[in-house]
């Protein structure tokens, strides 16, 4: 395949921004080439630009949707960077619990409600390992109305989050025997998650860049190494979105390499251990 320069791959980097926000610079060629060549292949195009001709002028959006897959294909497992995690289960749900009894704030069933996101959640296993963590937290969650919302910008990744059935390969990262045999299943294809907390989770397809007040609103938000990929104003207009979409006292989680305080002073930073996360001002 003939790599990828000049005007040919500026009009892929625009696209591909376009589509999923992700910003690359002309140093990435050779991630866009890797990405889509086993596409091209698939659709039959000679080229590249053949296949970005293809997509420009298809009616619908199947094949942007085969390109955003391609693209946007990323590493996840479960409890992935534990301190988020260590966070959530020692100090930001704890609080927001105690917080709910103190507020009276329950569900028609007289539980607690707790409205987690987790934006740009690939293929599930963050929104279930936060589904471990609350019911090792709750409990008999039923009693309560939680619900963990998973989104993320691939048709491919909301598809394997609501199957809910990870690989040997998978379940072995970040899970130990115990919380494996605990909470997921035998399954053909490999283990699943079990229904119970199955059911806390429901996943869609969203892109970032969207209006995504739709959602409603959170008491917890997890944007981890998505928004490192967008330009410095993308960023900003995403936190102060997800501001509007943020409980006054709730909490926003993203990667350990991010900051937000700078870029969106709707946010102040605070330190829990080793973890720096986001609450309002």
């Amino acid at each position: 395949m003939v790599a990828l320069a000049g005007d040919e791959l500026r009009a892929w980097l625009q696209y591909i921004r376009r589509v999923t926000g992700i910003a690359l610079d002309e140093s990435k060629a050779y991630l866009v080439e890797n990405r889509l060549a086993d596409l091209c292949a698939a659709e039959g195009c000679a080229t590249l630009g053949e296949l970005y001709y293809r997509v420009r002028a298809e009616r619908g959006a199947t094949l942007r949707r085969k390109v955003v897959d391609a693209i946007t294909t990323r590493e996840t497992f479960f409890f992935r960077d534990q301190n988020p995690f260590e966070a959530l289960r020692h100090k930001l749900l704890p609080e927001l619990i105690d917080r709910r009894l103190k507020e009276g704030r329950g569900s028609c069933k007289g539980g607690l409600s707790i409205r987690i996101w987790s934006a740009a959640c690939s293929s599930g296993q963050e929104v279930y390992s936060i589904a471990i963590v609350l019911k090792e937290l709750l409990g008999d969650w039923t009693r309560h109305s939680i619900r963990l919302i998973g989104t993320d910008i691939s048709d491919q990744a909301i598809a394997r989050a609501s199957y809910g059935v990870f690989s040997n390969f998978e379940v072995e990262r970040g899970l130990t025997p115990t919380q494996r045999d605990q909470y997921f299943v035998r399954h053909a294809d490999g283990w699943r998650i079990r229904d119970d907390l199955r059911a806390m989770a429901s996943f869609r397809v969203l892109n970032l860049n969207d209006d995504f007040r739709a959602l409603g609103g959170f008491d917890i938000i997890l944007c981890r190494n998505v928004a490192v990929y967008f330009q410095e104003e993308d960023r900003s207009a995403l936190f102060h979105r997800m501001a509007q979409s943020l409980d006054p006292h709730g909490a926003l989680i993203v990667g350990a390499t991010e900051a937000v305080a700078s870029i969106c002073p709707a946010f102040e930073s605070k330190r829990y251990h080793r973890m720096v996360y986001y609450q309002l001002l």
